[in-house]
C-alpha cells in the first residue's frame, strides 16, 4: 500500500559485533533501508551528533521511533513540523522503559499491546494517540510477541499518521498514578527463582527467550533453561527438589506445591539440548528427592 510518505532517512544503531565469533552485523533496520535505497544514519549517540544536526536541517514533518533506546534531545523534537511520535510495545502507562514485552510475559499478564504516543523528553511519558491490546498466550515468548506486536504497531501507526498530518489527532494524557516501569533486564535478574510458582518460573523462561535466556544452578552447574512446562502434579517437596525423573522427563518442585517440567536446556559450555539428551548424559547422576536446584 502506497501512503505517499517520503522517508528522508532511517536512523538505527551502529553496526556491532554479534555472537561468539564477534562478527560485525548490521541492524535489521539498516538491512531493510539499504534494500529500499533509503539513506541510513547510525550515530553512536544521537544527542549532539552530526547526524542529529542533519535531521534538524531537514526540518522533517514527522519523526517516528520504535525501540530506539535513546532519548531524543528537545532541540531535535522541536525541529519537527508536525509531530514526533513513538511506537511503544505496551499498554501505557503500564511498562514504561526498555523491556515492556519481557515484563508483561514475566509477570503473567494476560494481554499487552502497542501505544502510539507523542515524544517528550521523559521516558515514554507522552500523551497517547492510539492503543491496541492483544492477548499473551501461555506459549508466547518475547520473540513471538515481538512478531505479533510489530504487525499491530505497523497498522496502528499507519492509522494515526494521516490524522496527525490532517491535524485531526486526539491525544489522551497518561495517568501518572498508574505508571509501571520495565527497566532493561540486568544480568543478575536472569536467574530463575524456584520458590515462585511453576507458572511464574515458566513465564520468566519465556520472557527471557531467546535473549538473554534464563538460567539456574542445576546440580551445581550454571545451566540455561530454554523451555519448560507447568505440570499438573502437585508436591510437598521443597522448591528445587527433583520430584520425577525418567528417560524423557525431569520435573522440579517449585513454589506453592507446584511442579515444573524442564524440556530443553543448555549446560555451560555445552550445546542446547533436549531433556532426553541431557538425561542420557550428565543428567544420569540426578536422583529423585535430591535438591538439584539451589
Amino acid at each position: 500500500m502506497d501512503h505517499h510518505y517520503q522517508i528522508l532517512a532511517a536512523v538505527t544503531q551502529p553496526d556491532r559485533p554479534v555472537g561468539r565469533k564477534r562478527q560485525i552485523q548490521q541492524s535489521p533496520i539498516k538491512k531493510l533501508a539499504t534494500s529500499l535505497n533509503i539513506p541510513v544514519l547510525q550515530p553512536q549517540k544521537i544527542g549532539g551528533s552530526p547526524e542529529m544536526q542533519q535531521i534538524i536541517d531537514w526540518h522533517p514533518d514527522l519523526i517516528v521511533t520504535a525501540a530506539f533506546g535513546q532519548f531524543l534531545p528537545t532541540k531535535l523534537l522541536n525541529a519537527v513540523k508536525i509531530a514526533a511520535v513513538n511506537v511503544h510495545g505496551s499498554l501505557l502507562p503500564k511498562y514504561r522503559g526498555g523491556a515492556p514485552v519481557q515484563y508483561a510475559i514475566m509477570n503473567g499478564d494476560k494481554q499487552t499491546g502497542v501505544s502510539i504516543i507523542y515524544m517528550v523528553k521523559k521516558m515514554d511519558a507522552g500523551d497517547i494517540l492510539a492503543q491496541k491490546a492483544i492477548p499473551i498466550e501461555n506459549t508466547d515468548d518475547t520473540q513471538s510477541m515481538f512478531a505479533k506486536l510489530s504487525l499491530v504497531g505497523r497498522d496502528l501507526l499507519l492509522a494515526v499518521l494521516p490524522k496527525l498530518v490532517a491535524g485531526d489527532a486526539n491525544a489522551v494524557p497518561q495517568a501518572e498514578e498508574q505508571v509501571v516501569f520495565s527497566p532493561t533486564i540486568k544480568p543478575d535478574e536472569e536467574q530463575l527463582d524456584f520458590t515462585k510458582s511453576a507458572f511464574l518460573v515458566d513465564a520468566k523462561v519465556r520472557a527471557l527467550r531467546p535473549d538473554p535466556t534464563a538460567y539456574t544452578i542445576l546440580n551445581g552447574k550454571r545451566t540455561k533453561i530454554w523451555q519448560t512446562a507447568v505440570n499438573e502434579q502437585t508436591t510437598e517437596a521443597a522448591p528445587g527438589t527433583l520430584v520425577h525423573k525418567d528417560k524423557h522427563h525431569l520435573q522440579i518442585a517449585a513454589g506453592n506445591g507446584t511442579t515444573l517440567e524442564i524440556l530443553e536446556l543448555q549446560p555451560a559450555g555445552k550445546p542446547r539440548q533436549t531433556i532426553t539428551d541431557y538425561l542420557n548424559g550428565a543428567g544420569q547422576a540426578l536422583k529423585v528427592g535430591q535438591k538439584v536446584i539451589n
